[in-house]
């Protein structure tokens, strides 16, 4: 197949309408009429995932965030961002970003997250006007658990060392839960007005932390890198789409970049 068939496939299940503005979500590098036999799926496109991409001969990087968020200001490749375009250009490897719209997307990002959580019956947080997408999500746990149970649930889910918890009484029992994925702190207040009991997201600050204890709220960070759960989901959509017709992997690389000592 040509790299334009799997953009076809991805906007109809993600479309670029759904991402938030200002979000360069898309293609991001290489020629749409490239013909495509393996395609790698990623959190991050970072170095070490280009190299990766380049020894396993991948032709297409589908990723959840964009490796151009912000413009090249000079093609200096002394500089390992412009290096890894370089590599990406040299080793004509297509790279395709499907950033806010597809956590918008229904059986999306925020679906998936729900999945894995357990939360069940869920609705978006943020809806769009058709109220079947938009971000973040919202519903119930099977059985109510405290919030000590659920964070420590969270952690081993992830895979992260530390969960962040911002919570006056951890042994409280809890049930409704909303999540969002990634840089979800802004839409807190939301998620309490909508009777959430706990909200599960990432990159809260450190004012806004206390916003949220002093308005006796609940939210469990475990890091932006939770998102890598799509990385195997998004490896089945493209099975899904073209079964044995084209080679699809996962990378393996952690682009977390953070370390608990």
């Amino acid at each position: 197949m040509i790299a334009q068939e799997l953009i076809d496939k991805i906007e109809l299940f993600a479309p670029k309408q759904l991402a938030e503005e200002g979000d360069p979500t898309g293609l991001q590098i290489g020629d749409p009429k490239q013909p495509v036999h393996r395609v790698m799926t990623a959190l991050d496109v970072r170095p070490e995932v280009v190299q990766e991409a380049i020894d396993n001969q991948v032709d297409f990087i589908w990723a959840h965030h964009e490796v151009m968020f912000f413009p090249a200001k000079n093609l200096d490749l002394s500089q390992p961002q412009n290096r890894m375009y370089a590599d990406l250009i040299q080793h004509h490897i297509v790279v395709y970003a499907s950033h806010t719209n597809m956590d918008s997307a229904q059986g999306g990002m925020n679906d998936w997250l729900a999945e894995v959580l357990g939360i069940q019956d869920v609705v978006p947080l943020v809806p769009n006007v058709d109220k079947k997408t938009g971000l973040g999500r919202i519903g119930q746990l099977e059985q109510p658990i405290s919030v000590q149970e659920y964070a420590v649930k969270i952690r081993d889910l992830f895979h992260v060392q530390a969960v962040r918890v911002i919570a006056k009484d951890v042994t409280k029992p809890i049930q409704k839960i909303a999540v969002l994925g990634g840089d979800g702190g802004r839409w807190w207040r939301v998620a309490q007005q909508a009777g959430a009991d706990v909200y599960v997201t990432a990159d809260v600050y450190y004012h806004v932390g206390h916003d949220i204890l002093a308005s006796n709220f609940i939210v469990i960070d475990p890091d932006h890198h939770m998102e890598a759960i799509a990385n195997e989901k998004m490896v089945d959509k493209v099975k899904e789409w073209f079964g044995d017709t084209v080679d699809v992997v996962a990378t393996k690389i952690n682009t977390d970049p953070y370390k608990y000592i």
